[in-house]
């Protein structure tokens, strides 16, 4: 036994302590570590560099709507039409991210209402498959503007995504018009539709139903766009702007309306709601 085991068994030390897993988060912008429970309890935006962080569905939904909201069932949809197959087969998949995830896929719809006025609210879950955009999608998207229609409310849709599902093909990019004339539905009912970009919202979300609403806001920070800046770069064979496809830049180049902080985005929306759709706040 040598002389430091003979000190160290002699000496009274304290059992280490345990201390939880999840103490600390360290934010993705600057990169400070932080207590947990106070970035959850400022809305998981850092209080330092006011990076916004993404959140699930449950806790957005939380955010946005009056207690009392109903989350409304999603719509069965095939699954695998393609038997389709990677490293992984496209069901495992899909079971694993139900697995990590409250929902059985990357849209989730909820009646309610933001300080009184009624809203079908319908958000996109980046943790599931990076929010991408399958069949599933679609039909929550459709399923979700058709209640609104029905209770003569407003839609918000809170994109997050990476695009379309690869693993589902063609019949990913057909949910691009078939959401994009659902609207109509919306528009020939004379109810808003209202659009909040978080990040990142991109591919064939932003090419459809993301970018036609009547009113588009952004979380600061967040990225928006098409094509990714690399391809973009090489595409053009040009140095892209600083802050290129942040919300920002777009709010100055007017595709987005405003740029609003979270915890300001509840009031915001209720404002607007306020604005357009007066009527649907009467009747309720």
């Amino acid at each position: 036994m040598s002389w430091l085991t003979r000190v160290r068994n002699a000496l009274p030390f304290a059992p280490k302590r345990e201390t939880p897993d999840n103490l600390w988060t360290k934010c993705p912008g600057c990169e400070e570590m932080l207590f947990t429970k106070e970035y959850e309890e400022n809305l998981s935006v850092c209080p330092r560099c006011e990076h916004h962080g993404r959140i699930g569905a449950d806790e957005r939904l939380g955010q946005l709507l009056d207690a009392g909201f109903e989350v409304l069932p999603a719509p069965k949809v095939k699954e695998d039409p393609l038997k389709f197959r990677d490293s992984k087969k496209y069901p495992d998949r899909l079971k694993a991210a139900r697995a990590a995830n409250p929902h059985a896929d990357a849209l989730t719809n909820a009646a309610g209402t933001i300080e009184g006025q009624p809203v079908v609210v319908g958000v996109q879950e980046f943790a599931f498959m990076g929010g991408s955009m399958g069949m599933a999608v679609g039909s929550a998207f459709v399923a979700g503007v058709q209640r609104a229609v029905a209770d003569h409310c407003p839609y918000v849709a809170v994109t997050a995504a990476g695009g379309a599902r690869m693993q589902e093909g063609i019949l990913s990019l057909m949910q691009m018009p078939r959401t994009t004339a659902a609207l109509q539905l919306l528009k020939a009912a004379g109810l808003p539709y209202i659009v909040v970009l978080t990040d990142p919202t991109t591919g064939g979300v932003t090419a459809s139903y993301a970018m036609l609403g009547d009113v588009h806001i952004a979380e600061p920070g967040a990225l928006i766009g098409f094509a990714g800046q690399r391809v973009i770069q090489e595409t053009i064979r040009e140095k892209l702007p600083e802050g290129f496809q942040r919300a920002e830049y777009l709010h100055a180049h007017g595709m987005v309306d405003m740029v609003v902080a979270r915890k300001d985005l509840r009031e915001t929306l209720a404002m607007l709601l306020g604005y357009l759709a007066p009527a649907t706040k009467a009747a309720a």
